[in-house]
């Protein structure tokens, strides 16, 4: 048990000793950590397959035709996301990561997109 799987137990709320839950507290850190690295792995090769060309990234956020439109529509949909009811919310659930994947994309792309193709260009 290393000392930060025992502090992640306690910023959950765990006040206890038990092997036992430091052990799950640590495997769940664990897991957390391998999710977070494989989604990072899996961003950074779409943003690399879009780097390509500017027609890739727009067929990737359309019907939006500018990175600020694709911004828009994500932030509208999270923010009504939020307001549906939670049968509703659990049905959209792909939407939302979809939107939030949109989000992503817009925000790289609004600030390098005109770098990288200028260069491509060039």
């Amino acid at each position: 048990m290393d000392a930060l799987s025992a502090q992640f137990a306690r910023d959950c709320g765990y006040s206890g000793d038990s092997p036992a839950m430091l052990a799950a507290f640590a495997a769940i850190r664990l897991d957390g950590i391998g999710r977070a690295r494989l989604g990072h792995g899996q961003r950074k090769a779409l943003v690399d397959r879009l780097k390509l060309g500017e027609a890739l990234f727009l067929a990737a956020i359309r019907p939006a035709q500018s990175a600020e439109e694709a911004l828009e529509d994500a932030a509208h949909f999270i923010a009504c996301y939020r307001n549906m009811p939670r049968w509703r919310q659990e049905r959209r659930g792909g939407d939302l990561a979809r939107a939030r994947q949109q989000l992503l994309l817009a925000r790289f792309f609004r600030r390098y997109g005109h770098r990288l193709w200028s260069r491509q260009a060039a």
